[in-house]
């Protein structure tokens, strides 16, 4: 039975890290080497950079990323601060209409996203937003109710008795959110930042549908600059995957153990 487990380690290890390796070795190769080699053979030098130059001129990935930057940064703030009110609302508070207020949520986590599509790219229509930065904005800060459901398991673990101390010192409501729940929500707003930034950072539809003008590319859709209808340049696409892929690396690697102490604390009451 061990070896059984040994094994299928193995085979999950090389899923893995199989299209990793076929993105890095490809990325280093010069167009007439991708075309003549296999696609699992090593480069001739791994020292040809002329790839990563050609991909950021032609696809303008310094403006990518500053697009792409400002899109996560406003839609994290905005999910961070409409995340906990509704939440503290929710979890601190009995009123009428609670629950069908919850059943809404839920019910907005099972309707499929692309049955809405039609409805949503009228109203962005509408909003004159098409082919601006607030269009993603808006969608990634009001489609996602992930983050209250995350919200509301940590403030469920907070005791109510804070509250009315601060109530018998003649604090307020909202200086009871601001100075004594949000601070507390720490654990889930690392957890919800960390996951917002790789769902925005990696998504690829909402960016190519609500905004196609070039000027407004993001890390993501930069890649479609090298496919066309009918071939792709693949050293450069590998090339572009291996830049993009970076930070995400880097930022998983030193904020991984943020991830499972999130998740997974909101998850068990104290």
């Amino acid at each position: 039975m061990t070896g059984l487990q040994y094994v299928l380690l193995v085979l999950a290890v090389f899923v893995v890290i199989f299209p990793p390796y076929v993105v890095f070795v490809n990325a280093f190769k010069k167009k007439d080497e991708f075309g003549s080699s296999g696609p699992f053979t090593l480069p001739e030098s791994f020292l040809n950079f002329e790839n990563f130059r050609i991909v950021f001129e032609r696809a303008h990935m310094d403006q990518a990323f500053l697009n792409t930057f400002i899109i996560i940064t406003v839609s994290l703030a905005g999910n961070v601060v409409l995340g906990t009110m509704v939440a503290y609302a929710i979890g601190r508070f009995h009123f009428r209409g609670k629950s069908m207020i919850m059943g809404a949520f839920l019910a907005a986590t099972i309707i499929p996203t692309i049955t809405t599509q039609v409805a949503v790219f009228s109203i962005i229509q509408s909003l004159h937003l098409f082919n601006t930065l607030y269009a993603p904005i808006i969608l990634y800060i009001g489609a996602d109710v992930v983050q209250i459901y995350i919200y509301m398991q940590f403030i469920k673990n907070i005791p109510y008795e804070l509250d009315e101390s601060a109530m018998i010192d003649g604090a307020s409501l909202v200086r009871i959110y601001w100075n004594m729940i949000f601070p507390l929500l720490s654990p889930a707003t690392a957890t919800l930042v960390i996951l917002k930034t790789i769902n925005i950072y990696n998504d690829l539809y909402i960016p190519y549908l609500y905004m196609p003008k070039s000027q407004l590319g993001v890390v993501s859709t930069s890649i479609m600059r090298f496919a066309g209808i009918n071939q792709a340049e693949w050293n450069y696409i590998c090339a572009a995957i291996l830049i993009i892929m970076i930070p995400t690396v880097i930022l998983y690697l030193l904020l991984q153990k943020y991830i499972f102490s999130g998740v997974t604390s909101g998850a068990v009451k104290s």
